[in-house]
């Protein structure tokens, strides 16, 4: 392609005209290196916050894994693999690896279930439901230290709410060693992660039905189909990508439980209410065994991420599928 000189009545010799498609071009790619400088702009404080508070840190910790440290200065005393082999003859980390399997199967089979429940009760034409889901919201707002003191004031030894209860109904020989006791403190600990955490899961199952289609349910109701069978061909399977997120939370959840632990035992009595996090945080901040600490940490991560990736998968593959092929404009 060649320019054009043409007079210009203004300067007096002729000037290069540039092309229009050659202005275009130039003026598309300038357009293209903004928006990239824009993105970038924008995404990097997110990314130097990311690197320096999440990457780093997780880095560091899987390199002082192999040191037997102190947590001051730099680690320097190699250890290789014995953190791990420790780990693994730990009675107490053996015993957190159940107690996390407890609690998943617990909130599995006994606090989502009954989260769905009250999402579908709560989804009819109940007088006053507005204000019942604000109730049974409100306890996930409250932070885990405020429901840990809370609760360890209810199930006081004697002159605690609940003992006061049962003693009233005259059951006061069920109370009186709801933490203190091994027996007793993982199933109490379940009543108070369910009282906090329920109204999460049943506020998502909430905005899940609330996205199904009146329409599919009439047709079901004209069809002759019983409330349970509407139930059980029409909501739940449309209901349940929302449900596998929400398992997926709770198995994570249950991974990583710490501060309501230990606000309310410690791990107590005896290590029997322990978790992997509080396991971790009495080596590293209690006992400065910040190696060993580092160790745990390393398998608390290894867990979930074998998990989330397994999950995403098997489990979630094909919402994952849905939502991309509906982004790239290909569904119908």
């Amino acid at each position: 392609m060649t320019s054009t000189f043409l007079p210009d009545k203004r300067t007096g010799p002729d000037v290069e005209i540039e092309p229009p498609a050659v202005g275009a071009a130039r003026g598309r790619a300038r357009r293209r290196v903004l928006h990239w400088l824009t993105a970038a702009a924008f995404q990097l404080p997110a990314l130097v916050l990311f690197i320096g508070l999440v990457l780093l840190p997780m880095l560091f910790a899987l390199y002082a894994a192999f040191f037997r440290w102190g947590g001051f200065g730099m680690p320097s005393d190699y250890v290789g693999t014995d953190n791990f082999d420790r780990l693994f003859d730990d009675p107490v980390f053996l015993g957190d690896l159940w107690r996390c399997l407890v609690l998943i199967v617990l909130s599995l089979a006994l606090q989502l279930p009954f989260a769905l429940g009250l999402a579908v009760l709560l989804n009819q034409r109940v007088r006053g439901r507005a204000v019942y889901r604000m109730l049974f919201f409100a306890p996930y707002i409250l932070s885990e230290a405020i429901t840990g003191v809370l609760f360890s004031m209810i199930f006081a030894p004697d002159d605690g709410l609940a003992d006061q209860v049962l003693g009233s109904v005259g059951l006061g020989g069920l109370g009186s060693t709801w933490f203190a006791d091994p027996s007793t403190v993982m199933a109490t600990l379940f009543l108070v992660m369910t009282w906090k955490y329920f109204g999460f899961h049943m506020m998502l199952y909430l905005a899940g039905l609330q996205s199904i289609p009146a329409e599919l349910t009439e047709a079901a109701l004209i069809d002759g189909a019983s409330a349970w069978q509407r139930f059980r061909n029409v909501t739940l399977p449309l209901l349940a990508p929302t449900l596998r997120i929400s398992v997926f939370l709770s198995v994570i959840g249950s991974i990583q439980l710490f501060d309501l632990v230990w606000v309310i035992t410690q791990g107590g009595p005896d290590h029997h209410s322990e978790t992997m996090a509080v396991t971790m945080f009495q080596y590293g901040f209690k006992r400065y065994q910040v190696g060993y600490a580092s160790a745990i940490s390393v398998v608390m991560f290894g867990i979930s991420l074998v998990f989330a990736l397994a999950y995403q998968r098997f489990v979630l593959r094909r919402d994952l599928e849905g939502a991309t092929t509906t982004m790239r404009g290909d569904g119908k």
